[in-house]
């Protein structure tokens, strides 16, 4: 009986302590999410619907209107979230007042209704932390090694298969666009698109620059060595967005793709690079055989990259898309990535950091990214 009533007590505490977790949480998200000014907010945009002359100014209206929903897509999933931890706690003060199998039943009830609660949280925490004007789209990313020579061109090599394996965790579809081979080993620089619902929402979280320190395996007398990669994504934009490129402005260079060799060696000048003059932009594309397709892709790509330029340009906030502009070297890294002689991946901008370096470079990412991600809904 003695060992009965101790697991009936653990298992109370276990209920408790899941929804204890679940009030933190959803306090958290009231936090960065600002549930308090968005009510308030909400609160008198319906008092100025409910005005006589609401309908007046028709434009006004739909404004207001537009904005009341925007408001509302935040605080109505918020409510029914704190409405299923209430329900809860309810049922678990009710389990209290049961026995013997009864019990154990309104405890497994209610232990299933954190369930829900936890997964209805999981959703509205990227829904309300994914709200950007292309979070949704696909991404375009490109890596480029930065100082240490060798060392960072396979950093980069490295990096690109972070990237791939986080891809493939997220049911993404990754296509290497072109690539330009070290002299050693690994890559100068990579080009690839990502495709996946919120790809760019989720990778924009990973622009900036990199930093690895680790024994070099290209170095005989096996010293530790530091070297940087910069990652830069830009978001795929529909054809809806409006973005003019003028002939006398780009300059088309093609050239031999790359490949295996043999029977299937590309014999023609299929790979094309194009050159934004006015900016300097610069995209390339080898994956397709046929010249026309790449040159499609690249053009895709440069139409993304010039579109957030511009828009860059005319707010005057140049790190709105790319993050600040840095040197690609000492002291301007976002993350670190310590292999010797201690194992760390430690990310500067948001304190947030792992031992677990071998399950990061397998594309264990989603801590990092969602840190940081929580770190600008707050505003801090």
């Amino acid at each position: 009986m003695a060992e009965e009533t101790k697991t009936k007590l653990i298992e109370d505490e276990e209920v408790r302590q899941r929804i204890d977790g679940l009030e933190e949480k959803a306090a958290a998200m009231a936090d960065y999410t600002k549930i308090a000014d968005r009510r308030a907010n909400l609160a008198r945009l319906e008092e100025m619907q409910a005005a006589p002359d609401f309908w007046n100014d028709q434009n006004k209206a739909r404004e207001t209107i537009a904005a009341a929903n925007a408001e509302r897509a935040y605080t109505v999933p918020f409510d029914a979230l704190l409405k299923s931890i209430d329900d809860a706690k309810v049922m678990l003060e009710l389990a209290g007042m049961e026995e013997g199998d009864a019990r154990q039943a309104a405890l497994a009830d209610t232990l299933a209704e954190c369930g829900r609660a936890e997964a209805h949280f999981a959703k509205l925490r990227m829904q309300s932390l994914l709200g950007g004007k292309f979070d949704q789209c696909n991404v375009f990313v490109k890596l480029h090694a930065g100082q240490g020579g060798t060392e960072a061109c396979d950093w980069v090599a490295m990096l690109y298969r972070m990237y791939q394996r986080y891809a493939e965790s997220q049911g993404w579809k990754v296509e290497e666009y072109d690539t330009q081979p070290g002299e050693e080993a690994g890559y100068k620089d990579v080009y690839f698109r990502v495709e996946g619902p919120y790809a760019f929402g989720m990778l924009k979280a990973e622009r900036g620059i990199h930093r690895l320190v680790r024994i070099s395996p290209f170095d005989a007398n096996k010293r530790r060595q530091t070297s940087f990669a910069s990652m830069e994504t830009v978001a795929e934009i529909d054809d809806g967005i409006d973005v003019e490129i003028k002939d006398e402005d780009l300059r088309i260079d093609t050239y031999r793709s790359g490949g295996a060799g043999g029977q299937h060696v590309n014999k023609t000048d299929s790979a094309v690079r194009l050159t934004h003059l006015p900016t300097g932009i610069v995209v390339a594309c080898q994956k397709e055989r046929s010249q026309h397709m790449n040159k499609e892709k690249a053009m895709n790509m440069l139409r993304a990259q010039l579109y957030e330029y511009y828009e860059d340009r005319k707010k005057a906030e140049m790190d709105r898309f790319y993050g600040a502009k840095s040197e690609n070297g000492w002291g301007s890294q976002i993350r670190s990535y310590v292999f010797c002689p201690y194992t760390m991946v430690k990310d500067l901008r948001t304190e947030y950091e792992t031992s677990d370096v071998d399950g990061v470079m397998d594309g264990n990412l989603q801590p990092f990214i969602e840190a940081w991600l929580q770190m600008k809904a707050s505003g801090k």
